[in-house]
C-alpha cells in the first residue's frame, strides 16, 4: 500500500515542481517587459509625476508587441515547426 503512495506523491512534487517554474517563468517574463518598455518609453529625466501621453501611448504599443512576439514563440515551439 505504501508503494502506491509513493507514486502518487512523485506525481504532486512533480506537478509542484512544473507550477513553481511556470511562476519564476511568468516573473521572469513581467520584469523583462518592465524593463524593456520603460527604458523604451520613458525619458531618463523625469520631468512630471505622470506619464505624458507620448509615453502612455509607447508603453500600449511596447507591451501589446512584447505579448504578441511572446505568444508567437510559444506557439512555435509548442508546435516544433521551423520559424518562419
Amino acid at each position: 500500500m505504501a508503494a502506491n503512495n509513493q507514486p502518487g506523491a512523485l506525481d504532486k512534487e512533480q506537478i509542484f515542481g512544473m507550477a513553481e517554474k511556470e511562476m519564476e517563468y511568468r516573473v521572469e517574463l513581467f520584469n523583462k517587459l518592465t524593463h524593456t518598455c520603460f527604458n523604451k518609453c520613458i525619458e531618463k529625466r523625469y520631468k512630471e509625476s505622470e506619464l505624458n501621453m507620448g509615453e502612455n501611448s509607447c508603453i500600449d504599443r511596447c507591451v501589446s508587441k512584447y505579448w504578441q512576439v511572446t505568444n508567437l514563440i510559444g506557439q512555435l515551439l509548442g508546435s516544433n515547426r521551423p520559424p518562419m
